[in-house]
């Protein structure tokens, strides 16, 4: 079962925030007049002690609005876990995602109640993987809604035109990503900011044409000869959206156990 920590933080919220509220309106006042009756004014302040869990709650309840409002509508960090994104982000990168890029929505639910703006072509974007909506993948936005995306021979096309592709060296990994050492190292001009993509040109690849529906988006991974993405299992609806990686804050290979300093205020792009 994967673990939903934004319905713990949504549930823990309203629990703490219902018990402070509840000993304002109503256990507050029984105490004091419970008190009042058992001790004399002269004997005491009549002012007994708050139980447990209303100063647990008190305590908890403005942490868990403050954290669950920034994780929500603002931001939220990612950590990367497999190599499919390489070489733009690297396994043990800790990212950051503005949540707030792609429409404002509620937690758990995730229904948009403002919109905000769409991916762009060339966008890195988190959203819900479409056959495990609980489960979070990291992409390129390749493939816009009514676009006509195609991928032969390690060649991306948009709307029937190459995407214009530069190959620049040998990738050398460092780490656990070492075991992409030999790829070949290219520079994509897809969108306004070019990036990197590795590919081995004696590997097999899925080929195919798609006709991206309307409200859906094509992705796919820079690390093309290794990625899960649109080309094995489809589009992803823009209701399962969750927002735009930005910015690279640690980076903590746990394979190799290192930490490489470089990377941290990295721009994801």
């Amino acid at each position: 079962m994967t673990f939903d920590l934004e319905l713990v933080l949504v549930l823990g919220t309203l629990l703490t925030g219902a018990v402070w509220l509840l000993d304002s309106l109503v256990w507050r006042k029984h105490r004091k007049a419970v008190a009042a009756e058992e001790v004399p004014a002269e004997h005491g302040n009549g002012r007994p002690s708050e139980p447990w869990y209303v100063e647990y709650s008190k305590s908890f309840f403005p942490v868990l609005l403050i954290v669950l409002v920034l994780r929500s509508f603002v931001i939220e960090p990612f950590r990367i876990p497999s190599g499919s994104m390489m070489p733009t982000l690297l396994v043990g990168d800790f990212i950051v995602v503005t949540k707030y890029s792609y429409g404002i929505r509620l937690p758990v639910t995730r229904q948009q109640i403002i919109p905000t703006g769409l991916p762009e072509r060339g966008e890195v974007a988190v959203f819900r993987y479409p056959e495990n909506p609980r489960e979070d993948y990291i992409k390129r936005v390749v493939g816009l809604p009514g676009d006509r995306v195609a991928f032969y021979n390690k060649q991306l096309y948009i709307n029937d035109e190459p995407v214009p592709q530069r190959e620049l060296n040998t990738y050398m990994g460092a780490g656990s990503g070492a075991v992409m050492t030999g790829a070949r190292l290219s520079e994509e001009a897809l969108g306004e900011v070019p990036h990197q993509i590795l590919s081995w040109p004696h590997r097999s690849s899925v080929e195919g044409t798609w006709e991206v529906p309307e409200g859906h988006y094509f992705t796919v991974g820079d690390n093309r000869d290794n990625s899960n993405d649109s080309r094995f299992w489809g589009f992803v609806p823009e209701e399962n959206l969750v927002g735009k990686a930005v910015m690279i804050w640690m980076h903590w290979d746990f394979g190799d156990r290192s930490a490489d300093l470089g990377r941290i205020g990295t721009r994801i792009r």
